[in-house]
């Protein structure tokens, strides 16, 4: 929120902007995509030139989303630590050179009871001992390592900092789990350069994929990441 804001209020363009809940892809890119295009077809194009959007492909939360009335304009990347990396080369190139890193940012951090909701929604928010007590010791042990799996992939927690913070709490905080978790830290400056891009207009082809009436958006698995496919 905080990055978008930012960049709105510095857009020479007049934004109607409608900000959802983070955890939104959590519940899986169907759902997701449901619920952005329902959003999208509230658009007048009347009073509206397109319809922006703040995701990267998100788990495929995007990959079908229409532009059947409006354009659609999309950040080339797969998930928002490149948007608030400025580049999906630049993250890429940090992942690579430090494997098992988890982010964090301001928005993730002031804003996680979203993520937890939607988890408790989805069934997922069981300590081991509920998941014994319903389904037995060894389903419940199976089911436990299941949704814990992807914890035990990460040895390093990297907070990025964007220059819009108020002061070094949530800094403070990532720091604070990673020593929790035992985990390294390392902080490091974003570029919000893609956000203020977005809303600027400024929708170079190698960086933004802009889908005419009539099309929607597609992962296209390769280095364009997203791609347009006529609907029909």
């Amino acid at each position: 929120m905080r990055e978008l804001a930012d960049a709105i209020a510095h857009s020479p363009h007049t934004i109607d902007v409608e900000f959802l809940t983070k955890g939104l892809h959590d519940l899986g890119g169907a759902h997701m995509r449901e619920a952005l295009q329902a959003l999208v077809d509230d658009a007048d194009p009347a009073r509206h030139d397109a319809v922006l959007l703040g995701y990267a492909l998100c788990g495929n939360g995007l990959h079908g989303l229409e532009a059947r009335r409006v354009p659609l304009v999309a950040p080339r990347a797969h998930d928002c630590i490149a948007l608030l990396m400025g580049s999906r080369q630049r993250y890429a190139a940090y992942f690579n050179a430090h494997p098992g890193v988890f982010f964090r940012s301001t928005g993730w951090l002031e804003r996680g009871r979203d993520i937890e909701q939607l988890t408790r929604a989805a069934g997922t928010d069981f300590t081991l001992a509920d998941l014994i007590a319903k389904y037995g010791e060894d389903n419940g042990r199976f089911l436990y390592d299941e949704f814990t799996r992807y914890q035990r992939q990460y040895q390093q927690l990297t907070f990025i900092e964007t220059g819009l913070e108020c002061d070094g709490r949530f800094e403070q905080q990532a720091r604070a789990e990673a020593a929790e978790k035992n985990w390294t830290f390392d902080t490091i400056r974003g570029d919000l350069t893609l956000f203020r891009k977005l809303v600027e207009g400024a929708w170079d082809p190698a960086d933004f994929l802009v889908v005419a009436p009539g099309g929607r958006i597609v992962a296209s698995y390769d280095d364009d990441i997203i791609k347009t496919e006529r609907i029909g």
